[in-house]
């Protein structure tokens, strides 16, 4: 890889770790309702990138599952799940969708795991229930048992992806952001009435954020990954889209001051040990899950 194109992928990790603290201010200290932040997100990523909608790629029905799973249902678990947990334990347990998209892609693909990949799915699932579980009351966190359930419904639209032909970039952004808006707005309306208010309240801090969502994660972040993964192959990028959790983890001691405990440094380090083993495989459909990082 090209010392620009590792520049690129080193930015584009940065952006998606920075979405994920963003985010974290945004549910909690400006009190922005999940939904309603999520149908705001989507809204203007299909706004912006409309003139992209068509020709549709095809088949519709799996297009409109594909948008679902890995746009409004992912990050939809993850903006709630930041109400109560920290941005650099979400980073973690979002790479649970490395594991559930192999086994997925196992089970609807048809694709053989071999032993390597097998101690990875193990390890990493590992790692990430350590990151979860809380030893004090023998309890797992709230917040990250629903960015876990966003991974693995963002892995079954990975996989589901996997199995259409031709899709563009910038066409998918689009469809994507329509086909969240709508659910999520509805959503939003009938359990947070009083997001637009909040959202007033919150002034220009929250446009700001909505804008660097939209525009610098969502638009530009993730086509400048779609270029990346069509340039090198899949085993070269996906471990490398690693440095995206541990910049999480250091923006996050650094700015909203997550801990970091023992037990999490702990989990973390045997978690993406076996994401790293999986990724280095040649498997051609985790790098689609990786282009939902950041889960936030």
């Amino acid at each position: 890889m090209s010392l620009r194109d590792l520049g690129l992928l080193a930015g584009v990790c940065l952006l998606w770790a920075l979405n994920t603290i963003f985010s974290k201010i945004a549910v909690t200290d400006l009190a922005i309702p999940p939904l309603f932040l999520g149908a705001l997100r989507f809204g203007l990523v299909g706004l912006v990138v409309f003139p992209f909608l068509f020709p549709a790629p095809r088949p519709l029905w799996r297009l409109l599952v594909v948008g679902l799973a890995m746009g409004g249902g992912t990050f939809a678990l993850a903006f709630i799940g930041l109400k109560t947990a920290s941005p650099s334990a979400m980073a973690i347990v979002s790479q649970l969708g490395v594991p559930a998209t192999t086994i997925l892609s196992v089970l609807i693909l048809g694709e053989t795991i071999h032993w390597r990949r097998g101690l990875g799915i193990v390890l990493s699932l590992g790692g990430v229930v350590l990151v979860m579980w809380n030893p004090e009351d023998f309890s797992i966190s709230t917040g990250l048992l629903l960015g876990a359930a966003g991974a693995i419904i963002g892995s079954f639209g990975a996989v589901t992806m996997k199995q259409m032909e031709g899709v563009k970039p910038l066409t998918f952004q689009a469809w994507v952001g329509v086909i969240s808006f709508v659910p999520l707005m509805a959503l939003s309306l009938i359990f947070e009435p009083e997001a637009p208010v909040r959202a007033l309240a919150a002034g220009w801090p929250f446009v700001g954020i909505i804008l660097f969502s939209a525009l610098a994660v969502s638009v530009l972040g993730h086509t400048t990954y779609y270029f990346l993964i069509q340039r090198y192959e899949a085993n070269l990028i996906a471990p490398l889209t690693l440095m995206m959790p541990l910049m999480t983890i250091a923006l996050g001691v650094a700015i909203t001051h997550d801990p970091f405990t023992l037990r999490e440094a702990i989990g973390t380090t045997i978690a993406l040990t076996g994401v790293l083993i999986i990724a280095l495989r040649r498997d051609h459909v985790a790098p689609l899950v990786q282009l939902l990082r950041p889960r936030a």
